[in-house]
């Protein structure tokens, strides 16, 4: 674990930040979000029994494996990204106002829509997003994925009719990949990783993350503040989204802000140590297939280098021992699914305070008060299978 020392807990919310994430366009995108036909917010767990076991106040858990029925939080940022881009393309094409969401799904622009193809790379959540997202708007989808991608996420993207294409490498070969290919194809690319002169879609992608936040600040009651955020790395965009709305909500009085990342996988954290960002080289091979990036998002990264407090990595066995602990249920806690990089979040925070050095530097105590992530569900079920030891569907019988 390492300090951020580009923190400035006193920095306000400035406008540099707010060009990229707002609480104002928060809440346009929500309106619009809420419109899709299966929303309903996710739940936010107490999970008591775990918290009392770790010496806590409370640990709250945003279980994102119902969203849309895709399995993950990642429904809200690539679906959002797919319809920002077809509205305005339709905006320009046809000379009319951008059409809504509902627009679009009642087929009102099926003319030009049909004709538009959108893309991305993806280690299969954000991917399977994107694909659901053309598959509702009725667009055209070619997704790329790494070559180790397991074949359930890959069916799970094709299942909504999208085009699927391994490719060499790792991750960020694939992004370079998509690109090339959209470049010379005519395609829309709908990242949820911002790089220069790609950095407008990947902003909305972020914003929709953001939904999720609103959502937890209207499930915690009044006193139940949240005292610590552990949160996912990869690319940074889950982890500034969810920064962002924190820092303009609360200022100063934030939670502090845990950045957790696989070893072998940790752009952000070198990136913190380094004071700018820094890449991974080589391979990284993980568990957590949804945070195996070896490049920071440059969007993300500004708002983590000023916002983020601590940054940590974890081994891929922290990562299986937390899907077994939320599987299994402290005390009366409800037994709950979660794949190997929506544990993430919750080892990280299971690391520091079993560690005497950590839980001293980010003050664990007996008043804390922890927000954890659950980012997705079992997307890959027989790897959750051999982890935990029994099913998904075992798991979600006992609750």
């Amino acid at each position: 674990m390492t300090a951020n020392r580009g923190f400035d807990r006193g920095r306000p919310y400035g406008e540099v930040e707010r060009a990229i994430l707002s609480l104002s366009r928060s809440a346009i995108v929500r309106n619009e979000i809420a419109s899709w036909p299966g929303y309903r917010p996710t739940p936010l767990r107490s999970l008591a029994g775990l918290a009392g076991s770790l010496g806590l106040a409370a640990v709250y858990y945003k279980d994102e494996a119902g969203r849309f029925g895709l399995n993950a939080f990642k429904a809200l940022g690539g679906a959002y990204g797919v319809q920002r881009v077809l509205a305005r393309e339709v905006s320009e094409r046809a000379d009319c106002p951008a059409p809504s969401g509902s627009d679009l799904i009642a087929g009102r622009h099926t003319d030009v829509v049909s004709r538009l193809v959108v893309t991305c790379a993806t280690a299969g959540n954000h991917g399977r997003s994107v694909a659901w997202g053309a598959e509702m708007f009725g667009c055209r989808c070619a997704i790329y994925v790494p070559a180790v991608t397991s074949q359930a996420r890959v069916s799970a993207i094709a299942s909504h009719g999208a085009s699927v294409f391994r490719t060499p490498g790792n991750y960020d070969d694939a992004v370079r990949r998509c690109d090339e290919d959209a470049h010379r194809q005519g395609r829309f690319v709908v990242s949820d990783t911002s790089y220069p002169g790609y950095l407008e879609i990947p902003r909305d992608v972020m914003q929709g993350y953001s939904v999720m936040v609103a959502e937890i600040l209207e499930q915690l009651a009044d006193g139940e503040r949240p005292s610590h955020v552990f949160l996912q790395g990869g690319v940074g965009g889950l982890a500034a989204a969810v920064c962002a709305h924190l820092w303009e909500t609360w200022g100063e009085k934030r939670p502090a802000i845990v950045v957790v990342e696989p070893h072998p996988a940790d752009p952000l954290f070198r990136s913190a140590v380094a004071g700018r960002p820094t890449p991974v080289p080589g391979d990284y091979d993980t568990i957590m297939a949804g945070l195996a990036a070896g490049e920071v998002s440059q969007l993300a990264w500004k708002i983590l280098e000023h916002g983020a407090e601590y940054f940590m990595t974890i081994p891929d066995a922290a990562a299986e021992a937390a899907m077994r602990v939320l599987a299994e249920g402290a005390a009366d806690d409800p037994p709950i699914v979660a794949g190997e990089s929506g544990a993430a979040g919750l080892a990280g925070a299971l690391a520091a305070v079993q560690d005497t050095r950590a839980r001293a530097s980010l003050q664990l105590q007996s008043d804390s008060r922890l927000l954890i992530i659950g980012s997705e569900g079992a997307t890959d079920p027989d790897s959750y299978s051999r982890i935990v030891g029994r099913s998904p569907e075992q798991v979600r019988c006992r609750s």
